[in-house]
């Protein structure tokens, strides 16, 4: 073998040796760690809006209807004698789904209100991709403050710990013969007309009588 291979084959040795050094191996990983931390970062970023009205007092969390509630809440719709006075409110509505597929599937107008801003555009996007932007609307507002009065059927996707003062909300504002349904937790007084036992998808429809 000449002297011209040999040290060729040297400095391939070399580079080898220097591609697999710790400190080698180290840079890498660094760049690994930071490459995956700012996807994380990223992330997070993009998703606070989205979770951060759970962190607030007197506010909903954002926890998507599943198509299972989706359907359950829509089988207990009531409908009036005049159709096209009907209106569905959805209290918390997040991403908007219940009020989209009320206004599709049962062509009711349908309401939405949401305290996170990105989650009413969002909504509004989303009802004007499914064609029914024209009867829907979508509120940033906050629910204790929102005026429910004018609504026939009005769905809520409580949590445990809000339940009684959203009952009194019911209670002191809902119109007569209003139709209440409620997702994920019952209220703790109102005896329910109607339960579809379905686990974590389980509703309760409750007649508001005055």
């Amino acid at each position: 073998m000449s002297t011209n291979e040999l040290s060729s084959l040297s400095a391939l040795a070399i580079q080898a040796n220097v591609a697999d050094s710790p400190q080698k191996k180290s840079l890498s990983g660094k760049i690994l760690i930071g490459v995956t931390g700012g996807i994380a970062v990223g992330l997070s970023v993009v998703c606070y809006p989205f979770v951060a009205p759970a962190l607030r007092k007197h506010c909903l969390p954002y926890v998507p209807a599943t198509v299972k509630q989706i359907d359950n809440v829509l089988a207990s719709v009531r409908r009036g004698a005049c159709s096209t006075s009907d209106k569905l409110l959805d209290i918390g509505s997040g991403d908007g789904r219940i009020v989209i597929a009320a206004a599709k599937r049962l062509h009711l107008e349908a309401h939405g209100v949401e305290l996170n801003p990105w989650l009413v555009y969002y909504s509004r996007l989303a009802a004007l991709k499914g064609g029914v932007f024209g009867q829907t609307k979508f509120y940033r507002k906050d629910l204790w403050k929102y005026d429910i009065s004018g609504y026939n059927n009005i769905v809520i996707f409580g949590v445990e710990q809000m339940m009684a003062d959203l009952e009194k909300k019911i209670q002191n504002e809902a119109k007569p013969e209003s139709t209440i349904i409620a997702c994920r937790f019952p209220f703790p007084t109102l005896q329910p007309t109607k339960t579809i036992e379905d686990g974590i998808d389980s509703v309760w429809v409750y007649r508001n009588v005055k």
